[in-house]
């Protein structure tokens, strides 16, 4: 799942400032409009989580592999177990894309006005810490747990720290972490954007060119190209861009073209996962859970859901990155050792129970004090970079 949040302020917490013609902003009702600053977006707090709760969902009561006769997780087939929570869990995948929109969205909105250096030291402070606490925990349960999971050389746990595992050839210790090599690789192509300083127009652009290259990259089989472009997450990711767009400038038909586009694009992907990958539901399902995401969303960006302020959205909101990084191969594990001790409906109730304490947890001890001690150390390593260069 995406890590959403960054440095200082949560990312859902940037405030919107008042933008102008002269920083890119469409001429007209958009560039004038009024900023809703210093207003959290709590509901997008609250839709992270529910999208994680889908996910975890999904694996544990969803999956093909769980609906199997003998399969090692359960015994026996998960839709005889529990039918009902087995045709809901099956559609949970989509809380993946979720995430990507939601990125698209935060990262825009967090990486308004800062430069190369902040946006670089806000992704590493988010990404690392629980990543890193995800990895040696869930290595520590596979040992304790055998036989649900292979368990990865020594060597191959260690170089999953770096998270570039997926693009070196390297198994993933869990296999959600599939979504972090897409995520790295948004990043490292708004990185541009950023570098150029973000603006309405550039944005938009960004949108457009990216968009076009993952439509191509395919039929032009250049897995280098296809490998850049992104072309399975793409257009979740820039519906999420022209999302924010939409939230800081206003609509226009040129965002809601693009967000059409992407629409249109995301209901093909899901369509190609289903048919590939997931094998437990169909595409009308998913499509219609898609839409009225986008839907929802939409409302969102144009301010419908600002009067929604619980606080313990935020705390809602911070579970979510810990939680879809420890749930899926350690928590499968556990499920498989502890099957037979309750109802299986509660058990699955316990285990995502479980994960969401220990998400705290992680979040409190792991997350906080390690991304503080990694920020000072990156704010004074780039410093004495500014100090060198000035002295030759």
């Amino acid at each position: 799942m995406p890590p959403l949040t960054t440095a200082g302020p949560p990312a859902a917490a940037v405030p919107v400032q008042r933008s102008s013609p002269d920083q890119g902003a469409p001429a007209g009702k958009g560039a004038d409009r009024a900023p809703r600053a210093g207003r959290r977006l709590y509901v997008i707090d609250g839709i992270r989580l529910v999208a994680a709760l889908m996910v975890a969902l999904h694996h544990y009561a969803g999956t093909e592999r769980v609906d199997r006769p003998g399969n090692v997780i359960w015994g026996r087939p998960v839709g005889d177990l529990m039918p009902t929570v087995h045709h809901l869990a099956a559609y949970g995948w989509i809380g993946v894309e979720i995430f990507f929109v939601i990125s698209g969205f935060v990262i825009c909105m967090s990486s308004w006005g800062r430069s190369p250096r902040q946006f670089f030291v806000s992704r590493v402070i988010r990404l690392y810490p629980a990543y890193w606490f995800a990895v040696l925990f869930t290595t520590g349960v596979l040992v304790a747990v055998p036989g649900v999971w292979e368990r990865l050389k020594i060597r191959e746990v260690l170089f999953n720290l770096t998270m570039l595992q997926s693009g070196s050839g390297v198994p993933n210790v869990d296999g959600v972490y599939w979504t972090l090599w897409s995520e790295l690789r948004f990043y490292l192509l708004f990185l541009v954007v950023v570098a150029m300083g973000l603006t309405y127009r550039r944005v938009v652009a960004f949108c457009c060119v990216w968009g076009a290259v993952a439509m191509l990259a395919p039929a032009a089989d250049l897995p280098v190209l296809e490998l850049v472009a992104n072309p399975d997450g793409a257009w979740f990711f820039i519906a999420g861009l022209a999302l924010y767009l939409m939230h800081r400038f206003g609509p226009d038909l040129l965002l809601w073209g693009i967000l059409g586009m992407a629409w249109m694009m995301g209901q093909l992907e899901l369509g190609r996962r289903i048919d590939e990958i997931e094998h437990v539901s169909g595409w009308r399902g998913a499509f219609l859970v898609y839409t009225v995401f986008l839907l929802f969303m939409a409302a969102v960006a144009l301010g419908y859901t600002d009067r929604v302020r619980w606080k313990w959205l935020v705390t809602a909101g911070a579970l979510t990155y810990p939680l879809y990084l420890t749930h899926y191969a350690a928590g499968t594990a556990l499920i498989s050792r502890l099957r037979d001790t309750m109802d299986p409906r509660l058990l699955v109730v316990a285990v995502i129970a479980g994960f969401c304490v220990l998400s705290y947890l992680v979040h409190r001890l792991v997350e906080r004090p390690v991304a503080r001690g990694i920020k000072r150390g990156l704010d004074r390593s780039f410093t004495r970079l500014r100090a060198a260069d000035r002295h030759g």
